[in-house]
């Protein structure tokens, strides 16, 4: 199981977050709402993001990539995999994912 994250516009993130549910390809998305200052083209900017939080199996990591570089409204998305102790994480949600997200 991975934890992959991504930031968006907050107007574009819930409807990402329920294609990529409905296609199988994560679990589970958690939104936050952030603030993300950060340098772009020369350029400080300071906007309002929303981080997607995507509970997915170690398989469909590859196949998430492919799908949110093309939902993704971003020149460069963020996409960051996180690594899940799976073994001091509750067995039966480490399998829900793997249940319902494919690889």
């Amino acid at each position: 199981m991975k934890i992959v994250l991504t930031n968006l516009a907050p107007d574009d993130a819930p409807a990402i977050a329920k294609t990529l549910v409905a296609e199988g390809l994560v679990a589970c998305v958690n939104l936050y709402p952030v603030r993300s200052i950060y340098r772009w083209e020369g350029q400080v900017c300071d906007e309002p993001e929303m981080t997607m939080m995507m509970k997915v199996a170690t398989e469909g990591v590859k196949t998430l990539r492919a799908r949110l570089e093309q939902l993704h409204p971003y020149d460069v998305m963020e996409f960051v995999v996180l690594e899940v102790d799976a073994e001091a994480s509750l067995p039966a949600y480490v399998q829900w994912v793997r249940e319902h997200s494919r690889g």
